[in-house]
């Protein structure tokens, strides 16, 4: 029975393997980009190409979801909650009041520039916390088409970038020291590589810095995640169940359990007996298993579709940059 299980799985994994191994093959050349973005624009370029059949997408959709949730799962093993705690309680709050907000604030903006709901989502959760990660987990359980996924990406990468090469000149120019430029960078910037670029220039005691700020906002994605589904649960519910009692019992769980195993992730390291070189297999493990479900949800757009609504999400993404950047400087300000 397992055997007739994984079968129909095989040619899925085998197309999403060859994604993957190419993703990290281009990544190697230019880091800052990262094995995910670099996963999702493969699987945009093939799945807008006659490369990949119906059938084989078909194959691909049906380990996506199994990725992403076994991806997300094992990203809580990177979060070292003493290291956390560690930067003390102004910090800390900046960090949240930043993440609060951005998502709130991208929200609010996306309904001024007429963004769609989905896609608004998967923009404010990506640029409030971690970039694709957190567009990876927080895509299954809103309503969103496949276009939306990939344009998130490909806007965490665009405004990444000019937040890393802005962030430099801005902090030098407002004569901030080493300390303030990397926690500037890890509350502000969408990626764990754009935050080390941002903060290389003011030296490695900054880039340490931005490094834990950062993951003390990666820490928010499991609440942030089902707080939007459960938002999104009792949207579904007026929309769609109005009138029918009978199916409240069928619902899907307030918290996905893949966020469950996030937390409990969490916990298992915050023990402090998953040994180093375990927590090292986990972290590649997590960023392979997320860069296969970006690329199964990539082959699943149609391009064409995607640029025709690319205006609106570029100023999306431009004002939420501008409203991260300058949100996090001032929470920075007042509580450190």
């Amino acid at each position: 029975m397992a055997l007739t299980t994984a079968k129909p799985l095989l040619p899925g994994l085998a197309i999403t393997g060859l994604g993957v191994a190419a993703a990290y093959g281009l990544s190697s050349a230019w880091p800052v980009v990262g094995a995910l973005t670099v996963a999702v624009v493969l699987g945009v370029v093939a799945g807008s190409t006659p490369m990949l059949g119906d059938e084989h997408r078909r194959a691909v959709a049906r380990v996506t979801k199994r990725l992403l949730r076994g991806g997300v799962v094992l990203l809580g093993l990177q979060l070292a909650l003493p290291t956390v705690l560690a930067l003390g309680p102004g910090t800390l709050a900046a960090v949240v009041l930043t993440v609060a907000v951005t998502f709130l604030g991208t929200l609010g903006l996306a309904r001024l520039v007429r963004v769609p709901r989905g896609l608004a989502l998967l923009v404010a959760t990506g640029f409030s916390i971690c970039g694709a990660s957190a567009i990876a987990a927080v895509e299954g359980v809103i309503d969103r088409d496949d276009e939306d996924v990939a344009a998130a990406v490909a806007l965490v990468t665009l405004y990444g970038s000019f937040a890393l090469a802005a962030l430099p000149l801005l902090a030098h120019a407002l004569g901030l020291d080493a300390t303030r430029t990397g926690s500037w960078a890890g509350i502000s910037v969408h990626e764990v590589a754009q935050v080390v670029a941002a903060a290389g220039p003011a030296g490695a005691a900054a880039a340490g810095i931005a490094i834990v700020v950062k993951l003390s906002r990666v820490v928010l994605l499991a609440p942030v995640v089902a707080l939007v589904g459960a938002a999104e649960r009792t949207r579904r519910d007026r929309r769609d169940c109005r009138d029918c009692r009978d199916c409240r019992n069928e619902q899907t769980p307030l918290v996905p359990l893949f966020v469950l195993g996030f937390l409990a992730m969490v916990a298992v390291r915050a023990t402090g007996l998953v040994p180093a070189f375990a927590l090292d297999v986990a972290k590649t493990a997590s960023t392979l298993l997320l860069a296969g479900a970006l690329f199964g949800l990539g082959c699943a757009v149609r391009l064409g579709t995607l640029v025709r609504g690319g205006g609106r999400a570029l100023l999306l993404g431009f004002l939420s940059t501008l409203l991260v950047l300058a949100t996090g400087y001032g929470t920075l300000a007042a509580f450190t």
